[in-house]
């Protein structure tokens, strides 16, 4: 019998596999790559909302834990994951700007907002000074899905399946699946929540991100820059470019519309010619209240959940995964703004 199975492949059960693993607990960990928004994912870990110069619900922690969570798992697979960017945050007015000022002021955001501003960036057209955002940087998710996935493999710690609920059969204490039996079950299943018939009470909705992949051998960053749009250094002249917001969508699939947005959205900030090489698309598992959905069914008491990251998943996962862990094995209460039983009738 094995102790967990995890359900989703993505950054929510990749960071529930490693707490289990360091624990000593067995599990087997179910996917079948059906969502994307963990693997295109912009990958940014900043603790800053750019749009008001506030930080993020309990940001500054997350920050800390997430980046001795990613190194931690650096050293495991050998693979280099985390790259250390500063932001600039393109000013469009001097009212931005004094209002950037206030906020560095303030004790919970003066070591991330740097009050030295860049006047100038090669590349990037503004009338207003930049803003630099420091301990910020990126984890390539493409490059941490894949590795994990390969290391779990040779341990022989994953079955490469379409979980299918109806096959799933609770007994007292144990959860059957197929050949399977284990004492807990994790949904970890980002936007392919919706699907799930023990957790429909809750409000997880969808929102679809659509990022580009230009070149431009003219731009030099080695920074990240926000304005209309983010533009993510990925090397080798190449950047990453997004992303939408779109709550109703028809498909994941990447849209020409969204690719006519975000490059008139580029065109208005770069001073330099650049070729779209790909597109990318997915479905972010978002809530109301943009707070995880973390916990246990109320009825179903084997069966738990940990979801509903939004485009923080980057910075929020870890954390996660370490609460609901705690809740499950250390009866440690969860905080009630993320608790799942808020959104069950």
């Amino acid at each position: 019998m094995l102790d967990y199975l995890i359900i989703g492949g993505g950054l929510s059960g990749i960071a529930f596999a490693e707490q289990l693993r360091k624990q000593s607990k067995s599990f087997c960990l179910i996917t079948d790559d059906s969502q994307q928004s963990s693997k295109v994912a912009g990958g940014i870990f900043n603790p800053v909302i750019l749009k008001r110069f506030t930080l993020a619900w309990k940001a500054d922690k997350q920050l800390k834990e997430a980046i001795l969570f990613y190194q931690a798992i650096e050293e495991i697979l050998g693979e280099s994951l985390l790259k250390f960017m500063p932001i600039y945050r393109r000013f469009n007015s001097v009212k931005e700007q004094n209002d950037w000022f206030a906020s560095a002021d303030k004790p919970l955001l003066s070591s991330f907002l740097s009050t030295d501003l860049m006047k100038n960036i090669p590349g990037i057209h503004s009338e207003f000074s930049f803003g630099k955002v420091e301990q910020t940087g990126v984890l390539d998710t493409k490059r941490l899905l894949k590795a994990y996935r390969a290391f779990l493999q040779a341990n022989d710690l994953l079955l490469v399946d379409t979980f299918d609920h109806q096959q799933m059969r609770i007994e007292d204490d144990v959860v059957y699946y197929k050949d399977k039996v284990a004492k807990r079950i994790i949904f970890c299943e980002g936007y392919g929540l919706v699907q799930n018939p023990f957790f429909r009470d809750l409000s997880l909705k969808g929102n679809k991100g659509e990022y580009l992949i230009i070149k431009s051998e003219e731009l030099k960053l080695t920074a990240m820059i926000k304005s209309s749009v983010f533009i993510i250094p990925l090397g080798d002249d190449l950047y990453k470019i997004g992303a939408t917001y779109e709550r109703k969508f028809e498909n994941q699939k990447p849209s020409e519309e969204k690719k006519t947005y975000l490059q008139q959205k580029l065109d208005k900030v770069l001073d330099c010619p650049y070729e779209i090489i790909d597109q990318q698309a997915g479905v972010r598992p978002t809530v109301p209240d943009r707070r995880p959905l973390i916990g246990q069914h109320p009825r179903h008491k084997q069966l738990f959940i940990s979801n509903g990251f939004g485009s923080r998943g980057v910075l929020i996962a870890p954390s996660a995964s370490e609460m609901l862990f705690n809740y499950i094995e250390h009866k440690t209460p969860l905080d009630a703004a993320v608790d799942c039983k808020r959104y069950f009738n």
